[in-house]
């Protein structure tokens, strides 16, 4: 499914820029993010090594800015009836992992963000972060780490193990 939404996004940017700017785009986009960049960076056949640090890049960008504005931002859109059912949909969705990364701390983090599976990721991780208090000087550490992780994973995949 990913690969498939990843597919479609491609048609739209291919020919009107170049791979490594569609691959970082596709990266600095929540849900997709390093994964959906890795996939759409090889099927564009980017080169590994150039495809990871545009795709690794592009995921980071947000994640400070998340980790240090979205309680103000969510303030703001809570004024919003539709905006508001989806800050509560993502503060119980914390809430329900937050036992989970506050047992393990920086590793509940760490492992959340790292494992490649939906609603996870730097995003997630930042949201998560904020929502529970934890410093960008802990938890950026951290999420750089799990984004690192889930990127290798990712190109494990989708480059397959033997080409890296």
């Amino acid at each position: 499914m990913l690969e498939q939404f990843v597919t479609a996004i491609l048609e739209f940017f291919t020919d009107k820029m170049p791979a490594g700017l569609t691959a970082f785009i596709i990266s600095l986009m929540p849900i997709l993010e390093i994964r959906g960049g890795m996939i759409a960076a090889r099927l564009l056949e980017m080169p590994f090594w150039k495809a990871f640090l545009i795709c690794y890049v592009g995921n980071m960008i947000p994640i400070p800015f998340i980790i240090l504005f979205i309680r103000k931002i969510f303030e703001f859109l809570r004024r919003f009836s539709f905006f508001r059912r989806i800050i509560e949909k993502l503060e119980r969705k914390t809430e329900k992992n937050k036992k989970k990364v506050l047992k393990y701390e920086a590793w509940g983090l760490l492992l959340f963000v790292a494992i490649p599976l939906p609603g996870t990721g730097g995003w997630t991780g930042a949201l998560m972060a904020a929502l529970l208090d934890i410093r960008l000087r802990k938890s950026l550490p951290i999420i750089s780490i799990g984004v690192l992780i889930a990127g290798f994973i990712m190109s494990g995949l989708t480059y397959g193990i033997f080409q890296l």
